[in-house]
């Protein structure tokens, strides 16, 4: 959270021996204060936006934390990374197939089905392209994604991988490059 309004408003609470009650409308001081203002509005939304912006990355190192946690904090080999990432991108099949059979005929599809339908694609051509989650294949890894408090900086500790389609790995750095 940005504080440069407190940071003014306390410069300016200071000079003026400890009120700020009095200030004219179009003063420097009033100037100062509305400036650090928009500036903290401004940091307020990039910052959540960023936050909005990273939340799909962190459900998915979550979810894998998960199935390592189903495993017993034993590594998996490639065949078996395949297969649940191959459950991860088909998570949202049987609720995009409920929306769609409750839809009357000749009807538009709803904003959820329109949404859910985007992000099977894009999970599915990511698949084909090369899928990325943190190396399951390392012990080491896998010790470090179970001490994963669940904060965006940790993520870097982390080694990753890509796994295409065709079941090739190879490392990836993080954060993940998006073109």
């Amino acid at each position: 959270m940005a504080k440069t309004l407190e940071k003014t408003r306390k410069q300016i609470a200071k000079k003026k021996g400890g009120t700020i009650d009095a200030l004219h409308a179009h003063s420097r001081n009033a100037k100062r204060l509305h400036k650090a203002q928009v500036r903290d509005e401004r940091l307020d939304k990039i910052a959540e936006s960023r936050r909005k912006q990273d939340k799909p990355l962190l459900r998915r190192v979550s979810h894998f934390r998960e199935v390592v946690r189903e495993n017993e904090l034993k590594p998996l080999d490639l065949e078996a990374m395949r297969s649940k990432i191959n459950e991860y991108v088909h998570q949202f099949d049987e609720e995009f197939d409920e929306i769609k059979k409750a839809r009357r005929p000749g009807r538009p599809a709803s904003a959820r089905e329109d949404l859910l339908k985007m992000k099977i694609t894009s999970l599915e051509k990511e698949q084909q392209d090369g899928f990325y989650i943190p190396d399951l294949t390392s012990e080491k890894n896998i010790q470090l994604l179970e001490r994963w408090e669940g904060s965006w900086a940790f993520l870097s500790n982390l080694d990753w991988v890509k796994i295409s389609g065709a079941g090739n790995l190879r490392p990836s750095n993080f954060p993940p490059q998006t073109n």
